[in-house]
């Protein structure tokens, strides 16, 4: 089938593909050189002190029924729940290495988003005792992940540029037009909800979603605006600070007192693309990947060196990416909150710091 040719992306308001960019390259991902090296130099020392597990129920009076998520371990406090943020980094359904300080990084952009998106939504946040940790409410988490896009983009099985290359012309409900190219802006943000099978994610329709009782349909319409909206005003914020919100994922729950929250995490590089605004027309006209602020590269790294999805072992993620995907968190987190990251002090180490601060914190609630 011949290649259609690339349209220009006009309704933008902004001026090999799986390598890091090279030093001579512009980029806003390294115009502060000496504070990129920096953090690289911080996390090559960090390599060895990630926080891959915790083990909180042994140390926290109180804490029980730990869960195991590819990222976050989560412990039930009776009428709370503690959710840790670790260092681990998932993609295709697994994991696939630790990064330095990205716990902290994701926990801290999410409160950042959650406390500036109020106003579109309540969420279960009820404390931050640590830096790694948030203290929530409880609630009954619909089974149905609310993705948005706003672009033809992604590598995974369930990203809208997979399956469109394979010809699908109807996703999720949604009716896409021919023509469409790799990384282009879509004509409107869309809805691709998907619901969790036994070890993977399944693309689900509104109509699905109801037909399945995973959520009524009150409930839907509900949080498909919710979703949409801070979508939309996730991509303002992110423009004003010259990146693209390319897609991301949302979860809610219903509280006991029947009100639908946002929870889990916002607008972090886990949970979203990010692209670099100022490069992406010229980038996406050459055909070139567009500078990316998130996991992506890692993604396609692992794509062409195994089969993510099928090989049992996967080989080890060279150090350079893995220090590189800490800078790039950090960067986002300091660009999108025009605020400094801290990294932690090592003094003490991180299980202990955590269990001393959870420990605090629900003999106070």
């Amino acid at each position: 089938m011949a290649r259609p040719s690339r349209p220009t992306p006009s309704n933008l308001s902004v001026g090999s593909k799986t390598q890091i960019r090279s030093a001579h390259d512009v980029s806003l991902l390294s115009a502060d050189a000496r504070h990129r090296d920096d953090v690289l130099c911080a996390a090559r020392s960090a390599l060895s002190n990630c926080l891959s597990e915790t083990h909180l129920d042994r140390t926290v009076p109180g804490l029980t029924a730990k869960a195991r998520g590819k990222v976050r371990d989560i412990y039930d406090g009776g009428d709370h729940v503690v959710l840790v943020t670790t260092d681990r980094q998932s993609a295709f359904d697994r994991v696939l290495a630790s990064i330095p300080f990205k716990g902290q990084v994701l926990n801290e952009t999410s409160l950042w988003w959650f406390n500036k998106t109020r106003h579109i939504t309540p969420n279960a946040v009820v404390s931050t005792p640590d830096k790694n940790v948030t203290i929530a409410k409880k609630c009954a988490v619909f089974p149905v992940e609310f993705v948005v896009r706003g672009f033809v983009s992604g590598s995974t099985d369930t990203s809208l540029w997979t399956v469109y290359s394979k010809g699908v012309r109807n996703y999720c409900g949604n009716v896409l037009p021919e023509g469409l190219v790799k990384n282009q802006k879509l004509p409107a943000n869309i809805l691709t909800p998907t619901t969790k099978a036994t070890d993977h994610d399944v693309p689900v329709s509104p109509n699905e979603i109801i037909k399945l009782g995973l959520m009524t349909h009150d409930e839907y319409d509900e949080v498909s605006s919710k979703a949409l909206s801070l979508f939309a005003y996730g991509q303002q914020v992110a423009l004003e600070n010259g990146l693209l919100l390319v897609d991301t994922k949302y979860e809610f729950g219903k509280g006991a007192d029947g009100t639908i929250m946002l929870i889990d995490e916002v607008h972090t590089p886990d949970s979203s693309r990010y692209w670099i605004a100022n490069s992406y027309e010229k980038r996406f006209n050459s055909g070139l990947e567009p500078e990316n602020v998130d996991k992506e590269f890692l993604r396609l790294w692992f794509k062409d060196h195994c089969n993510p999805y099928e090989d049992k072992v996967l080989p080890e993620a060279p150090e350079e990416l893995v220090c590189e995907l800490a800078w790039r968190y950090i960067f986002l987190f300091e660009t999108i909150t025009n605020s400094n990251f801290e990294l932690p002090r090592a003094e003490e180490p991180v299980h202990d710091r955590i269990s001393r601060n959870v420990s605090q914190a629900l003999s106070c609630i």
